[in-house]
């Protein structure tokens, strides 16, 4: 990519070469992320600068970007961090990208919280997410964090010290949470498991299928709902009296979500909407 570049040329440059790979609003979409990201430019002076030069260091990132692109690598895998809820965080293969409902979920959290410092775990990490904008958002919490992988823990750490706030993380097998010590006093327990049955996986876009983590995203069709059970289980024996489980769901699972924390002694269970108006998320009362 020559030196001759500016601003204009390459979002030119990205709606001809993206058009086969993206419709154009998203091409849009990703051309300003990634000017923003590289540039250190607000959209409003990427505009006022359209006909800047750009630099050579800075053209060589963008035709590497360019080029993963166009093999569908979601755009915060490309720059490497996304925004949540107000803050940054750093995303790679070992985590999912967080998405719209998820903010939903950590703001119904925050918004309901009514405890002074509450104890918080929350299962199944990831980029961290959950528990990183609690920790920003809920003065004097007291969180812990697991996943099963490694790798997302170590993203999770960063993500932590990134956005200066203190969480423990535990490399843990979820599913064999007997196998382990935990405190039995928490007065808020979150998740967002993997709950995506592997027959939806042909509803799924390719760029979630082929980069985002599926250990993270898919569950057997015969039992799309062991996780949720394992975890209610577990917060059934380490939930105060009176504490709150709160769960992102497969909207499909709505009914089901419902009658398994019924049968297993939680009481005010709800069932909530996103924005879109579908069933993503449950709350319910020890």
């Amino acid at each position: 990519m020559n030196s001759d570049h500016t601003i204009k040329s390459i979002q030119d440059l990205f709606k001809e070469e993206l058009k086969a790979v993206f419709p154009q609003r998203e091409i849009e979409s990703v051309t300003y992320i990634l000017l923003e990201h590289l540039l250190n430019y607000s959209k409003i002076e990427i505009h006022l600068n359209k006909n800047e030069k750009i630099e050579q260091n800075i053209l060589d990132e963008i035709c590497k970007a360019l080029g993963a692109l166009k093999k569908s690598v979601p755009i915060q895998y490309v720059i490497g961090e996304t925004e949540f809820y107000d803050l940054t965080f750093k995303v790679n293969e070992h985590t999912l990208i967080p998405r719209q409902e998820t903010e939903e979920l950590v703001h119904a959290i925050i918004n309901e919280n009514r405890i002074i410092s509450p104890k918080i775990l929350d299962i199944g990490t990831g980029s961290g997410c959950i528990p990183i904008v609690l920790a920003h958002n809920i003065t004097g919490a007291n969180i812990s964090s697991v996943d099963v992988s490694e790798g997302a823990i170590a993203t999770a750490k960063a993500n932590a010290q990134l956005n200066q706030v203190k969480v423990d993380f535990y490399h843990r097998d979820f599913l064999k949470w007997e196998e382990f010590s935990w405190d039995k006093d928490f007065d808020i327990i979150v998740s967002n498991p993997p709950y995506v049955k592997e027959s939806e996986k042909e509803l799924m876009a390719d760029n979630v299928l082929s980069y985002e983590p599926h250990t993270a995203l898919f569950v057997d069709d015969n039992d799309p709902l062991i996780f949720y059970r394992r975890i209610a289980e577990f917060a059934k024996n380490h939930l105060k009296k009176g504490g709150k489980l709160y769960f992102e769901i497969n909207e499909a699972l709505g009914q089901e979500m419902i009658e398994l924390q019924e049968s297993l002694g939680f009481s005010s269970v709800r069932l909530m909407k996103d924005l879109n108006g579908r069933d993503r998320m449950t709350s319910a009362e020890l």
